[in-house]
């Protein structure tokens, strides 16, 4: 399957938009039912279906894992009709499976497409990652400054104190001395136990979200997903991919991976205008809840282009007979 033809990104947007909530409908009926794997499993099969109805030669590069580990939507499957352009997409049919399952808030369906070679081929190793959101200038902070460098750092540039800083990281065991060091410095800490790409687009919208910075170590796919959010709502992520042992290394060594301690910066993760989509299942700070009432389902999504930097909030509204 090859495309030939141009990436129009306004042209495949709504279409993008629409494969976000077709995945975000198909998981509302599990929504605090306790099941992950079906929640994940519903959204994965219309999320696949809805992306093989557009025109494009596409080729997942973030997905549900390797060939081998995930049935459907696994890296290097081609989807679409292979009638369009040759683009790669990064997805997550579901990200935060715990939360939808246990009904806790930010819990989205996530998707960005771009045209071919344009997002890095991340293997599905952990990755050290450190956001903040627009109007900074370039290394106001680096993966090489230690957690309370980088409070005081951004705190400096916002001209406010440490104490004024609100910083997300991911609830883990591994990130404990993290969060005593930052809780010194004074900032306040924004726990969140799943869904790192909503807690790194936070940072996006600081105004809304209260949230400054991102940190810590999470899936190296989400950074990618992260960084496409990014490249449409502004702000910086660097990442370093982390790894446990010789298979790790030797998956990234398959995904082309040379230097294995590389910083990675948004614009090294996303190489061209992307488009990204994103629809609320649960609700939280960026997007609201799939809200049901008798006989309809409604769902919000944020859909975003790189290209021109806009960002539409959409919702949409349907009869629920078309997805019992």
């Amino acid at each position: 399957m090859s495309g030939t033809s141009e990436f129009h990104d306004r042209l495949l947007s709504l279409g993008l938009a629409r494969v976000a909530e077709q995945a975000a409908l198909a998981s509302a009926s599990l929504i605090g039912r306790g099941d992950e794997k079906a929640a994940d499993q519903a959204a994965v099969n219309a999320m696949r279906q809805q992306l093989n109805m557009l025109d494009i030669a596409g080729v997942v590069v973030i997905g549900e894992g390797e060939r081998d580990e995930a049935p459907m939507l696994f890296i290097g499957e081609e989807v679409g009709t292979g009638k369009g352009p040759g683009v790669d997409i990064a997805l997550d049919p579901l990200e935060g499976t715990t939360l939808t399952a246990k009904d806790m808030p930010n819990a989205l369906t996530v998707i960005a497409m771009g045209p071919r070679g344009s997002m890095l081929h991340a293997p599905d190793t952990y990755m050290d990652k450190l956001a903040i959101g627009p109007g900074f200038a370039e290394g106001t902070v680096t993966l090489d400054m230690s957690p309370a460098e980088r409070v005081s750092a951004l705190a400096k540039a916002k001209g406010c104190a440490p104490s004024d800083i609100s910083v997300c990281i991911l609830e883990r065991p591994r990130h404990d001395a993290m969060i005593t060091e930052v809780r010194e410095t004074g900032a306040s800490i924004h726990l969140i136990t799943d869904g790192d790409v909503a807690g790194v687009m936070h940072c996006a919208e600081a105004e809304t979200t209260g949230i400054d910075m991102y940190m810590g170590s999470g899936g190296a796919p989400e950074g990618v997903l992260a960084a496409a959010a990014l490249k449409c709502m502004g702000g910086q992520i660097q990442g370093r991919l982390m790894f446990r042992n010789a298979d790790e290394r030797n998956r990234a060594a398959k995904a082309g991976i040379t230097d294995l301690n590389r910083v990675y910066s948004r614009d090294d993760m996303v190489t061209q205008d992307v488009i990204f989509a994103a629809t609320g299942v649960t609700g939280g700070s960026l997007l609201p809840r799939i809200k049901r009432e008798p006989g309809w389902v409604e769902t919000t999504t944020l859909l975003m282009r790189s290209k021109t930097g806009s960002v539409r909030r959409m919702s949409y509204r349907t009869p629920l007979a078309a997805h019992q």
